[in-house]
């Protein structure tokens, strides 16, 4: 592997007012390997800061600048926090509820102020990302990303006949459309697991009534890579930095993205005809 080229002295108006962190020692501390691999990662080009390529020196903003490895989001914010909870039936999953309902941020610490990733209905129990990565909920949430979600669904009557398994795998036909081909097994009558990628409202519920059957129970038991058998209703934990990682490459990096704010320290040299006063 060829020896990445010696880093470059950093203009003047850098060296008189450093701003921000070593872009290779900050992707270093996040995990993305040594300083010399992450050196090198950005002299290949595969680095980009609020959209634009990186080159070698470059300083960031972690508070504020967006940075992608590979096309995928890098968490960098040294505030960012990340739980997985086990939602109970009848908490709403928003940070607040006009009607005194408990909520999912009434169960997780109350600092930093969190909120949850996407939602499940009421009475959906389930696995829920909590967090306050703006960015990260913004590519979680959008469909272009599509990060599967799995469900254990109980429905009533049972068992569901093979023709309608069939259609719910190959999509079947909702208010709001066609849904996308879904992978779904029933390990016991009546017991259905499955898997979509959409992100409609009520969506597993109104696939199962589509062919015939109410939806008794659902469970979100998986979200991407993300599972917790032992997390008890109620409870939550704290991801770690590698299951962070591991969600973001769940996350397909051929679509497009979101649109990446084009601000903070990167965006402001960008724009820079000449130097910093």
């Amino acid at each position: 592997m060829a020896t990445p080229p010696r880093e470059p002295e950093p203009p003047l108006w850098e060296q008189a007012n450093p701003t921000g962190e070593r872009l290779q020692k900050l992707l270093a501390q996040r995990g993305y390997g040594s300083r010399r691999s992450c050196e090198e990662l950005i002299t290949a080009g595969r680095v980009r800061v609020n959209g634009v390529v990186a080159t070698l020196g470059d300083r960031v903003d972690p508070l504020v600048d967006v940075v992608e490895v590979d096309g995928r989001l890098a968490p960098v914010r040294p505030d960012s926090v990340y739980y997985l909870l086990n939602k109970p039936v009848g908490v709403v999953s928003t940070a607040r509820d006009t009607h005194g309902r408990p909520t999912v941020v009434d169960l997780v610490p109350a600092e930093p102020r969190v909120h949850p990733v996407g939602r499940l209905d009421l009475d959906t129990e389930g696995l829920i990302i909590l967090t306050n990565d703006g960015e990260l909920t913004n590519r979680l949430t959008h469909p272009s990303f599509g990060v599967e979600k799995e469900y254990l669904v109980t429905v009533t009557p049972a068992p569901v006949s093979p023709s309608s398994l069939r259609r719910l795998r190959e999509g079947v036909e909702l208010d709001d459309g066609v849904t996308a081909p879904a992978r779904v097994s029933q390990p016991e009558p009546g017991m259905l697991r499955v898997t979509i990628h959409e992100g409609r409202n009520r969506q597993v519920r109104r696939m199962c009534a589509a062919v015939g059957h109410e939806v008794t129970r659902l469970v979100r038991v998986r979200i991407g890579p993300l599972s917790d058998r032992r997390l008890e209703p109620g409870a939550w934990r704290l991801l770690d930095s590698s299951e962070v990682r591991a969600l973001i490459d769940a996350m397909p990096s051929d679509v497009t993205s979101p649109d990446v704010p084009k601000r903070g320290a990167r965006a402001a040299r960008t724009s820079r005809p000449t130097g910093r006063n």
